[in-house]
């Protein structure tokens, strides 16, 4: 992937590959995507984020409220999104399109 952005800087093509991600907003150093899905698919979708996650060694929060699901990744303490940050949101969306059959 990188040398599709070769002479440019690690933000400039993160940048890139955030605009990409269509429902994700970036706050700082956090990127955030709320859904509208029911409770089963909610924990259809908890459940295959952990595995990405796990296996990417990321934490991202996942809360419920109501009628929909809020998704934070990224530190938010000053530490700039990385790669693997953008992978999990990428794949995340992966596991939405699976739950929802969208």
């Amino acid at each position: 992937m990188r040398a599709l952005f070769n002479g440019r800087t690690k933000h400039d093509y993160l940048t890139d590959a955030l605009t990409l991600l269509t429902g994700w907003t970036r706050e700082g150093e956090q990127i955030r995507r709320t859904l509208v899905i029911d409770d089963t698919q909610h924990a259809a979708l908890t459940e295959r984020v952990k595995v990405v996650a796990d296996a990417l060694r990321l934490r991202p929060e996942i809360s419920r409220r109501a009628d929909h699901t809020q998704i934070r990744v990224g530190h938010g303490d000053g530490v700039p999104l990385t790669e693997g940050e953008v992978l999990l949101a990428a794949r995340i969306e992966d596991a939405y399109r699976a739950v929802t059959g969208a």
